[in-house]
């Protein structure tokens, strides 16, 4: 009895997968450092920030990022290089809004809470600019995972 379930997969598979994939490491990766930041700092706002808005988030958010690299592949002459300055420069806007949050009238909160997410969103923009076109070339990644 033959139990392979090898069959053709379509690049749109392969980016969303991809997507999956490393949402789900940023998603570890983000709660490390939420771990650690907290245990670092003493921070305890939690309502905003917390391990299930950053598991759901991230990992809805990942996917959606796999189409559009999906609609970057097929789009495009140079895919990677338009989808790496895409999210890059998103990152970059993000990270800059992040900043300038006002989340309570106790400074050290608010600078604290800015830290917190300004380390999130670093995280979520180089997972998806770096590894989500490198693990899509890699052919070792798709011998093992896809």
């Amino acid at each position: 009895m033959d139990t392979s379930y090898d069959f053709p997969k379509s690049r749109f598979y392969d980016a969303l997968i991809t997507g999956f994939f490393v949402g789900f490491f940023a998603t570890l990766l983000c709660l490390i450092y939420n771990i650690i930041f907290r245990e670092s700092t003493g921070f305890s706002m939690t309502p905003f920030i917390s391990v299930s808005t950053i598991i759901f988030a991230v990992n809805i958010i990942f996917p959606i990022i796999g189409i559009v690299y999906y609609a970057f592949l097929h789009s495009f002459r140079k895919p990677d290089v338009g989808f790496a300055i895409l999210f890059v420069m998103l990152t970059a806007v993000l990270a800059w809004r992040a900043e300038h949050i006002h989340r309570s009238d106790i400074h050290l909160l608010n600078a604290e809470f800015r830290n917190l997410l300004f380390g999130i969103v670093i995280i979520l923009g180089v997972s998806a600019s770096v590894f989500i076109p490198v693990l899509f070339h890699s052919k070792k990644f798709h011998e093992t995972v896809l």
